[in-house]
């Protein structure tokens, strides 16, 4: 006899479950302050968001509108402390690269100090929100969905076709973004780089599309989430460039280092250049694929 298909609302679910579970995990060796636990917390955060999001459609109107807010909330509860020590070990390292005219070990010495020193700062306001009310009626929102989930009747379709049409829609969405940011080339800065990082964003969840699709898809949904990761990634880099650039013009007049840190800054404004230069390629490879169908 054969197996029922599973429906888009069963994948979906699984999804939600899946992080969830890695998100209840993560509590104690964030406040423990493991390696990584930050990181896979926020991304846990991203990922149930992005799920809330991009399937709203098949669950109630306003179902799922608090839940995505307070992910929202915790996400950038982590996200001060781990973006200052992603921010710090990148420039650090960077800072090592630099010729021997530049002091390379004392910048990446008063780098690493400036990032600890943000980090012990910021570090209490992550464990106030790990403590928090607001983290707990979060846990206990996420556990009624999963008991009662409030899907409506299209979530009953069959899997495959549907997660083909959302994932269809996704890339479709990022296309967008991705041209209005090319076409935003010769706007300010400001204006520009907000396009990227909206196009980034698009990505992002594209891809997250995709990693939902590949349990019941296979092959092809991965595919397309490592398409629009590539995307992602390169977007993610300009992003990176624009804010350790923004970071280090605000140090360098009480820096010590001043010279050294003139020449990281140059060296963000070119990984920026080389990335939005990057993106028309990058782009034509994913999207020169014709979106399988899943089937």
């Amino acid at each position: 006899m054969a197996r029922p298909k599973a429906t888009v609302g069963q994948v979906l679910l699984a999804r939600i479950e899946s992080q969830v579970t890695v998100l209840a995990s993560l509590d104690d060796a964030v406040r423990a302050d493991e390696p990584d636990a930050v990181h896979r917390m926020r991304v846990a955060c991203r990922r149930l968001r992005s799920a809330l999001r991009t399937f709203r459609r098949l669950f109630t109107p306003g179902a799922t509108d608090h839940l995505v807010t307070e992910l929202r909330w915790l996400a950038a509860a982590l996200g001060g402390a781990r973006d200052r020590e992603v921010l710090a070990e990148r420039l650090a390292a960077q800072a090592r690269e630099l010729p021997a005219d530049c002091r390379p070990e004392q910048v990446a010495a008063e780098l690493e100090r400036w990032g600890r020193a943000e980090y012990r700062q910021i570090w209490p306001e992550v464990v106030a929100a790990l403590d928090s009310p607001r983290r707990r009626a979060l846990a206990d929102g996420l556990a009624a969905l999963l008991a009662d989930p409030p899907l409506r009747r299209r979530a009953d379709r069959a899997a495959t076709p549907e997660l083909a049409r959302i994932a269809e829609r996704e890339q479709r969405r990022t296309g967008e973004r991705v041209r209005a940011a090319l076409a935003a080339g010769t706007a300010p800065a400001e204006q520009r780089d907000r396009a990227l990082h909206d196009a980034r964003k698009a990505a992002k969840r594209a891809r997250y599309a995709g990693e939902t699709a590949a349990p019941a898809v296979g092959a092809a949904a991965e595919r397309y989430a490592e398409r629009m990761k590539a995307v992602q990634e390169l977007l993610g880099e300009h992003q990176d460039a624009v804010v350790a650039a923004d970071t280090l013009a605000g140090q360098a007049a009480g820096s010590g280092e001043p010279f050294g840190l003139g020449a990281l800054y140059a060296r963000q404004l070119a990984a920026a250049e080389a990335a939005r230069a990057g993106l028309p390629q990058v782009w034509a490879r994913a999207a020169g694929h014709k979106l399988l169908r899943f089937e």
